[in-house]
């Protein structure tokens, strides 16, 4: 998934940063990404932490991660379900097709009518094998992830969900083909939360506390909102041009607000070691950061030149840079 702030092609600086500061032995620790998103990091320490701990206040994330992080067995018969919701006859009355394609409303065009049909296809059996408990909740949590992935490649927008395209591109052209979202097996129950990090710290405890909270004004819920329609499957008036839903507003994603949230979260936590994943384009300076860590123990700083994120060719337009500095804050907390 194409998706702001992914840890993916940063994952290796992160978990070598991590091992050189707490050690290669991880099988008794328990590991929390609280910001989790599309749950790369977690997955990157899932085989050789005793425990994760996921979590992410938008509904999508929590679905990606009760996936790739809290599923951890295999799941008989998973990939004849797969295609069975592959095989469905196509409805033309669901809540995707009428609100979010041209054939439906004449207006939006996130997904090409056949897409958006096929979508609240699978998506409304995937519900009714729930609601009649022909499936286990492993199981749902699976298939929800395959088709929120599976959607997600097939957007007719240039990266993120807050405007779609005026023709549909190439790939938005292609036929949805629901495609498996496997994840890594292994003996350890992990744990996966759909709440706000601030008040989920204060219930949790563990040895490894990593954040990647967002970095600026950029709200996750407006940009990412269709996965989440597609994810909750609620019904709900959709507004404006882009067909928006209503949203959590972050307090990371205001000036006036980040730096209290953040040393609030840093003082509440139960966690011996506290990374954090941040740019220099971010809200929080490099300073103020290392000001905030130093109150609660010793504090160390890496950091790694990284291509920048661009969601389009004109969103960066202003910026002459092609690369920010990415600094994982380290501390060990007293």
């Amino acid at each position: 998934m194409n998706y702001i702030g992914s840890k993916h092609k940063l994952s290796s600086f992160i978990v070598s940063t991590i091992k050189s500061v707490v050690g290669d032995d991880f099988s008794d620790k328990i590991f929390c990404d609280i910001f989790a998103g599309t749950g790369i990091v977690g997955r990157n320490f899932k085989k050789s932490c005793k425990q994760i701990i996921a979590n992410d206040i938008e509904y999508y994330s929590f679905v990606l991660n009760k996936n790739y992080i809290e599923n951890h067995k295999e799941i008989p018969q998973k990939l004849s379900y797969i295609e069975e919701l592959n095989n469905l006859p196509l409805i033309d009355n669901g809540f995707i097709y009428k609100n979010y394609c041209v054939g439906g409303n004449g207006e939006r065009q996130y997904f090409s009518d056949y897409n958006g049909k096929k979508i609240d296809t699978i998506r409304q059996k995937i519900e009714e094998w729930k609601n009649k408990n022909e499936i286990s909740e492993n199981l749902y949590y699976f298939l929800l992830c395959s088709l929120l992935e599976s959607a997600d490649k097939l957007a007719n927008t240039a990266s993120v969900y807050g405007a779609y395209l005026k023709n549909l591109k190439k790939s938005a052209q292609k036929e949805l083909v629901l495609q498996p979202a496997f994840f890594e097996m292994n003996d350890n129950d992990h744990k996966v939360y759909n709440a706000d990090s601030n008040e989920l710290i204060k219930k949790i405890s563990g040895d490894i506390l990593y954040l990647d909270p967002p970095y600026n004004a950029r709200q996750y819920g407006a940009n990412y909102h269709l996965l989440n329609t597609i994810a909750e499957y609620k019904p709900f008036v959709p507004k404006g041009k882009t067909g928006l839903r209503n949203y959590s507003k972050s307090k990371y994603c205001s000036q006036n607000s980040v730096q209290t949230e953040f040393e609030n979260l840093i003082k509440n936590a139960n966690f011996k070691y506290i990374f954090l994943s941040y740019n220099n384009e971010g809200l929080m300076s490099v300073e103020n950061v290392q000001k905030t860590m130093q109150k609660y123990g010793k504090y160390d700083l890496a950091e790694i030149d990284y291509q920048r994120f661009k969601a389009d060719k004109t969103e960066n337009r202003n910026h002459k840079a092609d690369s920010t500095m990415e600094y994982l804050h380290c501390l060990k907390k007293n």
